[in-house]
Formats: C-alpha cells, sequence, structure tokens
C-alpha cells in the first residue's frame, strides 16, 4: 500500500478538498459562520491556538482526526512514552519527556531508571549553579565570581540553548552573561574572547561525543587562549564539559566533578531540558530553569491525555499535515511578535526540518506525498518590512504561525499592543485579502493601480498566544511544538528521531579539512571541488 496515499482517511480528505474546499475562500467561511472562532481554536494552560484561519471545516477536522487514528498516532504515543524503541534505525528509547519529569514519574528505557538518572544530573546541575551564583565556586587563584559563561557546542548543543537564553533575557541572574559559539570559522569565538576576561569566564563544552569537529575546534582554541593567560592548571577549574566521553574529556583536562552527563535517548535537538541547558540555568538561575521544565511537562501529559478534539500538539500537526500534503505549502513562516522570540524560529528549524525532512518511511520505503514544508521566520514588525509583500502577493506561499504574549515582556505595555494590532491586522490581511471588486469602488474600475493592489487572501495563518513569555511558558511552547512535530511524523510514516541526512557532510568535510591548507595533495573529487581548491589556495 502507497503510504499515506493509500489509507482510506487519506483518500476522504483528498475528495473532501477537491469537491468541498478547492475553491472556497476564507473571506466566505468567517461570513457565513460567526461561530467560526468559537469552533476551531482551543486554549490550555495559558496557551490559546487560533486555527480559524486555516482552510478547513467541522469535516476537515473530522477526517483528519480519523487519519490520526488510523495511522496510529494514539498508539505510537503511548510507545514513545513507554520507552520503547521508535527510533528504529538507531535501535534507540526516545525519551526527551524524562528530562522535565516529576520525580515520581516512571520512566524507563529497559530496565534503566531514566527519571532517577536525570534527577541525579539535576541535583549535580543545582548545586554546581547556585555555587557559581554564589561565588562559592570562583575562578581559580584570583577567587573571583564568574560574570560571564561560554557555551561551546553546535545545533542542539547551540540553537536551544541560544534561544532559550534570549528568550529569558528578562529572568537574567544579575552580572552573569552567556555567549554561545557555534561556527567553526573561529570568527564567533574571536568576537566572545575580546568581551571577556579569563578570570572571571566559565567555559562550558557542550558535545555527547566530545568529538564533534566544530565544537572541539573551538573548544581547543578556547583553551589555548585560557591557558596563555591563565595557565593549564586553571583549566580544571573555568572548563566545565557536558558529555559522555570521559576519556577525551579526561585528555582536555576538565575536573571529573565538573562533568554532566546524558543519554542515547536523547536527540540533540531535544535536549536543552538536559545538562546541555546547564548554560541556560546559569543565566538565569535553577529556580528558573525547573519551571522551564515543568512547563515542558505541563504540555507532555495534555499531549499524552488529552482527546484529540482538545489536544493542542494534535491539532497542529494535523494542519501541518493539511497545509503541506493537500493544500500544497512548501513552507512555513514563523513569526513571533516579541524580540525575546527572535531565535525562535531558528529553533523550530532544526527541530521540524532535521526530524521530518524525510524521504523514506520507517521500513525503508518512499513516502508517497511531500513530507516536511521549509520553516523560516523572524520577528514580525522587522519582518512586515522584508518579506510580507511575498506572503501577500507573491507566488510562493507559505502558511504562518504568529506567536506573541499579551503581556509586553518589555518595559512598555504600549508599545507591545502596537505589536499585537500589528499581528491582528496582518493575520486577518492574509486571511480576507483585498479583492478587485472592493479597489474598482474606492479607486474606480479603470484605475492603473487596481491589479497592483488586489491581495488574494485565502493564505492559512495559525496565531498562538500566551499571557506572558516566562520560564514555564517557553517550556510549553517548546514541547506544543516538539510533540506537533512527532505527530506529522507519525502520520507521514517516518522516523523523527533520526538525521542521516547530515552525515555525508561531516564525512566529506573530514576529507577535505587538509586538502584546504594542502590542496596538492588531495586526490580525488570532482572538477568543481578541484577547481575551488585551487581559488583558495591562490587567494590566500
Amino acid at each position: 500500500m502507497s503510504w499515506p496515499k493509500g489509507l482510506k482517511s487519506w483518500r476522504a480528505l483528498r475528495t473532501h478538498y477537491r469537491e468541498d474546499l478547492a475553491k472556497r475562500h476564507l473571506r466566505s467561511m468567517f461570513r457565513r459562520d460567526p461561530e467560526r472562532y468559537t469552533r476551531f481554536s482551543a486554549e490550555f494552560e495559558g496557551i490559546l491556538v487560533d486555527y480559524s484561519r486555516n482552510q478547513v471545516t467541522r469535516k476537515t477536522m473530522r477526517l483528519l482526526k480519523r487519519l490520526a487514528r488510523e495511522t496510529g498516532v494514539e498508539a505510537m504515543r503511548e510507545r514513545m512514552f513507554a520507552g520503547e524503541h521508535i527510533n528504529n534505525t538507531e535501535d534507540r528509547a526516545v525519551l526527551h519527556p524524562a528530562l522535565r519529569a516529576d520525580r515520581d514519574d516512571p520512566y524507563f528505557d529497559g530496565d534503566f531508571d531514566a527519571t532517577a538518572a536525570v534527577h541525579e544530573v539535576l541535583d549535580r546541575m543545582d548545586a554546581f549553579v547556585r555555587a557559581v551564583h554564589s561565588g562559592q565556586y570562583a575562578g581559580h587563584a584570583t577567587g573571583r565570581k564568574f560574570t560571564d559563561v561560554v557555551n561551546i557546542g553546535i545545533g542542539g548543543s547551540d540553537l536551544g540553548i541560544a534561544m532559550a537564553v534570549d528568550a529569558l533575557a528578562g529572568y537574567a541572574v544579575p552580572g552573569m552573561k552567556v555567549h554561545c559559539v557555534s561556527n567553526i570559522d573561529g570568527v564567533g569565538l574571536a568576537d566572545v574572547l575580546e568581551q571577556v576576561e579569563p578570570g572571571t569566564t566559565l567555559f562550558v563544552i557542550c558535545s555527547k561525543t566530545f568529538t564533534t569537529l566544530e565544537t572541539l575546534t573551538n573548544a581547543h582554541a578556547a583553551r589555548e587562549w585560557f591557558t596563555e593567560r591563565m595557565g593549564a592548571e586553571a583549566v580544571a577549574t573555568h572548563f566545565v564539559g557536558v558529555s559522555t566521553n570521559h576519556d577525551a574529556m579526561d585528555a582536555f583536562g576538565i575536573s571529573p566533578t565538573n562533568r554532566f552527563g546524558f543519554w542515547d535517548f536523547v536527540g540533540g535537538r531535544y535536549s536543552l531540558w538536559s545538562a546541555v541547558g546547564l548554560s541556560i540555568a546559569l543565566a538565569v538561575g535553577m529556580d528558573n530553569f525547573r519551571a522551564l521544565l515543568a512547563g515542558g511537562r505541563i504540555m507532555d501529559r495534555h499531549f499524552r491525555d488529552a482527546p484529540l478534539d482538545d489536544n493542542l500538539p494534535v491539532l497542529l500537526g494535523l494542519l501541518g499535515v493539511w497545509n503541506t500534503a493537500f493544500l500544497g505549502y512548501e513552507s512555513l513562516a514563523v513569526l513571533p511578535y516579541d524580540s525575546r522570540l527572535a531565535r525562535f524560529p531558528a529553533y523550530l528549524q532544526q527541530l521540524h526540518m532535521e526530524s521530518n525532512g524525510k524521504r523514506v518511511r520507517r521500513d525503508g520505503s518512499r513516502v508517497s506525498v511531500g513530507t516536511e514544508p521549509v520553516l523560516w521566520g523572524e520577528p514580525g514588525s522587522n519582518a512586515q518590512h522584508s518579506f510580507y509583500q511575498l506572503l501577500h502577493q507573491g507566488t510562493r506561499k507559505a502558511s504562518v504561525d504568529f506567536l506573541a504574549p499579551v503581556q509586553a515582556s518589555g518595559p512598555s505595555q504600549v508599545q507591545h499592543d502596537l505589536a499585537l494590532a500589528n499581528l491582528l491586522a496582518q493575520a486577518r490581511a492574509l486571511s480576507e485579502g483585498l479583492d478587485e471588486d472592493t479597489l474598482k469602488a474606492e479607486l474606480g474600475d479603470d484605475h492603473p493601480l487596481v491589479p497592483h493592489k488586489v491581495h488574494p487572501g485565502n493564505r492559512p495563518s495559525t496565531t498562538i498566544l500566551f499571557q506572558k513569555l516566562d520560564p514555564a511558558t517557553l517550556g510549553k511552547l517548546i514541547a506544543l511544538y516538539e510533540h506537533k512535530v512527532f505527530v506529522e511524523s507519525v502520520i507521514w510514516g517516518i522516523n523523527a528521531f533520526d538525521q542521516w541526512g547530515v552525515e555525508l557532510g561531516k564525512k566529506l568535510a573530514g576529507e577535505l579539512a587538509g586538502a584546504v591548507s594542502d590542496p596538492d595533495g588531495f586526490q580525488g573529487g570532482d572538477a568543481s571541488t578541484r577547481g575551488l581548491l585551487d581559488a583558495i589556495a591562490r587567494w590566500r
């Protein structure tokens, strides 16, 4: 059977779209149904999802929920929470919810008590963070309090940290600044090292294997800079490792007391809840980090227990499949109307596209429909003055997620209210558009600007409002999108928890690393690679 096209519910949805919705406009849907918002919005624990501006009816949602059941979303959800090895290509459990579990929540990977292991690490993190903030744990020889943390990682060991530190800047511990370094080109590290003093800087090296090329290159460069100023004996005090490779940390000089581990059931893009989030805890304090975990836990329980009709991650996942596979939207723009969430689209890019950017099913057969759309975005007000033109009148259509707190994250509620007004206006404009008849009535039948000012509308958007951007709410939002991605993956029949697509480039980069500095010694490769190596050598 061609999955998922061969499913009865999939065929019913395809027929429903063709016969009932293909020629309908959101403008007319709202005019015909004054209760549309009530029918197509849901709220849970301070998170409001308005999906009334998607091209759906009650029949659409009924059929989509039937699709969820037919594809086994509920059964796979239970398997995930039960610790089964649903990451079948790597034979691993998927237990990131265990990272934010209560002490009495039972999470096991076989006989391994994941909950107990998680809380042992959390308690060690708690003690370390409080010691740093109090000055009990201080700089080598000088005894000065740490003022700067340099997190060195990449991918899941960087994006979530950078996003959360920015999002929770209003909760930052006074006198503590966190810097994130990821890119291998050395520019980011050099810029950070110009800003910090070695005697008051703590370096956190995040790499599960302690072998990641980008991370280790930056870590060794940071260590060289540091030892030139403080001496090699100070490394044990100023460097912390988040890894499971103790031999590599021994060689690097990281003290055994400054090591925090995590587990194979944690994928990188799901790891900010673990010891990978140490830099977040150092930025905002352990109480706020635990509040972040509590928010994720609340959303976990909602996802696991709520019926499909009211389940926010399920609803978002169903809408994602609908907009991508049935309406043909090949990109999703995430547009937060809060500058604190500036890095949230970048974080979601990895979560979505590394998880569901797959072309084969769990059994290795081809998926018969389009899977993950390209995800992109920027904070709303800036975006309005750059790419909203394409959203409203371009030929490349995108579905949209708008996000915003109701209460201002900054000092001015008046200014934030203007941001909210813009969000509401843009959502309405994308939905309703501006038709030719209205323009002719305003400008005249033969006015030359009529075709230029037509906005077709009928472009789907979902608005997610929350009361305030605090640690618990951020945790709920992250977990909401994690579980949305899971729902989509089950419907598409793919494994959301591996990432083989990143491995080939890494392998080839390793082969070419020496050739960049010595192209004459490189054998093989295509004509383009050889030509570019020659150009690099010539211009160096």
